[in-house]
């Protein structure tokens, strides 16, 4: 009698531990790992509820404030504030995200301004958030991105960093202007499950350096990003204190460069031809009181170093990047900041040897700042409609030396650029030779 064949178990088990690692994956990527680079926290986790029109008012656009506030609506239309909504590389972003609606709730955050209601998010997860049609969604209101009613009007009073003010609306003094609290909402992005960043994804505000910046000089985000002016806060009231409403910042060249402060040594000062030359460029992060580069975990700087020969022509480079490394896939982990604090600077070197004959080379020390990458760039274009041409890379530091002799003459001759840096390194502080770190000169004594 023939004996059938025993059946093996191994397939079955194999199968089944398939089937296991399936299940898994797919429950941790619906119900552990959040759709978006953040967490959710009660205060962004909703829109701002909505807001009647104060007594007084036609309606809540900003062009409705501009009709007194003139100067301040002229300058909030120039600003990103009013861009949030419009701003083609959040538009690209956003669609990448599949257009989630929590985005909206910093970058458009009245409810007046969102086409729907957040109902409930079942354990935290934005993608399984109950929404129902917003009937009293304005979809031209949307496009103010940050409005003016975003920041001040709230029960159909406008809040304001005065006690005294006397206008054809209610008003009524909220201290919250004076700190900055009122930049935290959307400027202190926590971070959400199997996210292991040492920073929130955009997290400025507890960057915010609360040694000299704040307890010895008392300033507070407003100071850079809302400069002072003395000027009638509306048409035909007293001239007072008050505030540019600019919020000048990461998109914009010339704040980048008010940051940063550079000094160029070189070691020999006047090298020989045939002689190795180190070039060091010292980098201190002189005017921010957070780190540079800050906001979008994409932002970067680039210190370059491009040897030149006599017809220009790049023939060799060196290229340091200053930034965040960040790995996306599976979970989020922060591999590596090497960002400057506050006040802190680092060094830069090069080494080259001066060539033997030929004349008319030079190294040029360039410093760019970058919005995202060349590929991020290309991405963004090709699959998800980035419009224009906004441009995503700036040049904050550039300046070439002679490679010979000469070159002593060119360091002597350093003058920082007014819109690089506060001032000159030595008249702000000191570098530790052991450390490398930049230490500001105390303000008391």
């Amino acid at each position: 009698m023939m004996m059938k064949p025993k059946r093996s178990w191994r397939p079955r088990v194999w199968l089944f531990l398939v089937l296991l690692m399936g299940i898994g994956v797919y429950y941790f990527y619906t119900e552990v790992r959040p759709v978006v680079i953040f967490g959710l926290r009660d205060d962004y986790a909703h829109a701002i509820p909505y807001q009647q029109i104060p007594v007084g008012l036609q309606s809540l656009k900003a062009e409705e404030c501009g009709r007194c506030h003139e100067e301040i609506y002229q300058e909030w239309k120039s600003s990103i504030h009013a861009q949030a909504f419009h701003d083609p590389f959040f538009q690209a972003y956003w669609k990448k995200d599949k257009n989630i609606w929590v985005c909206l709730n910093c970058h458009t955050p009245l409810e007046n301004q969102q086409p729907t209601l957040v109902q409930d998010i079942p354990r935290g997860r934005v993608e399984k958030a109950f929404e129902i049609p917003n009937y009293r969604f304005d979809p031209e209101y949307q496009k103010e991105g940050v409005t003016c009613a975003a920041c001040h009007v709230r029960d159909g009073k406008i809040l304001g960093p005065y006690d005294d003010s006397v206008a054809p609306h209610p008003t009524q003094f909220d201290p919250s202007f004076r700190t900055t609290q009122v930049c935290y909402r959307c400027h202190s992005v926590v971070s959400g499950p199997t996210q292991f960043y040492a920073g929130g994804p955009c997290g400025t505000f507890n960057e915010y350096e609360g040694t000299f910046y704040q307890k010895e000089k008392g300033l507070i985000c407003q100071n850079c990003h809302m400069p002072e002016v003395q000027r009638p806060a509306a048409k035909d009231s007293p001239i007072r204190f008050g505030r540019r409403h600019l919020w000048r910042g990461g998109h914009d060249p010339d704040m980048v460069k008010r940051a940063v402060a550079v000094q160029v040594q070189a070691d020999p000062p006047a090298p020989q031809p045939g002689e190795d030359v180190t070039l060091t460029l010292t980098l201190i992060n002189a005017g921010a009181g957070h780190k540079i580069p800050t906001g979008d975990p994409d932002r970067h700087f680039t210190v370059e170093f491009l040897v030149r020969d006599a017809q220009g022509t790049v023939v060799h480079q060196q290229v340091n990047t200053m930034g965040r490394w960040i790995l996306w896939q599976p979970v989020i982990v922060e591999i590596y900041d090497n960002r400057l604090l506050p006040l802190a600077s680092r060094d830069y070197t090069f080494d080259y040897e001066v060539p033997q004959v030929e004349k008319g080379w030079s190294i040029q020390a360039r410093i760019r700042y970058h919005i995202l990458t060349d590929a991020q760039h290309r991405m963004l274009k090709d699959d998800y409609s980035l419009t224009g041409d906004d441009p995503y890379v700036f040049t904050v530091y550039e300046r070439d030396f002679p490679l010979g002799p000469t070159l002593s003459v060119a360091l002597d001759d350093q003058a920082i650029d007014p819109r690089v840096g506060c001032a000159r390194p030595s008249e702000i502080g000191s570098t530790d030779e052991t450390t490398g770190m930049f230490s500001l000169h105390s303000s008391k004594g």
